[in-house]
């Protein structure tokens, strides 16, 4: 018998267009490089920081520009839906946490983590406000 059948190849190309999960999914995935990319930012701060008051004034003199607070915006931005994203996942790569017999809603774990990230965001911003950084 001479079997002609050839072995079958998916298509990739844009394959996450089509169904809106996957692009929510490929978002999520790119603003995890806009959080990396503000560390290194941050880092570069750092950096500067260690490398004397010249040199840290440098940077600071940098975050001034209307770019740099256009970039941050967007970083911020990324930042909130990364954040948001990751928790209203959580409960779906969680086990199932059981108390009193009734394991917890996805809508209160999700609810719990936003809250957790809000209250850290709001008290870090008051701590450096208080100090005037």
């Amino acid at each position: 018998m001479n079997d002609k059948r050839r072995p079958y190849i998916r298509p990739m190309a844009g394959w996450w267009h089509k169904n809106p999960f996957f692009v929510r999914y490929m978002i999520r995935e790119a603003t995890a490089l806009v959080v990396a990319a503000y560390a290194l930012f941050l880092l570069v701060g750092l950096v500067s920081f260690s490398r004397g008051e010249a040199s840290y004034d440098v940077w600071l003199q940098s975050l001034q520009s209307p770019l740099a607070y256009g970039l941050n915006l967007l970083a911020l931005l990324g930042m909130v839906y990364h954040a948001w994203s990751w928790f209203d996942i959580m409960p779906k790569t969680l086990p199932p946490i059981i108390i009193n017999g009734k394991p917890l809603s996805a809508a209160l774990i999700t609810g719990s983590g936003i809250t957790a990230a809000v209250v850290a965001a709001v008290v870090i911003f008051f701590v450096v406000w208080s100090l005037n950084l």
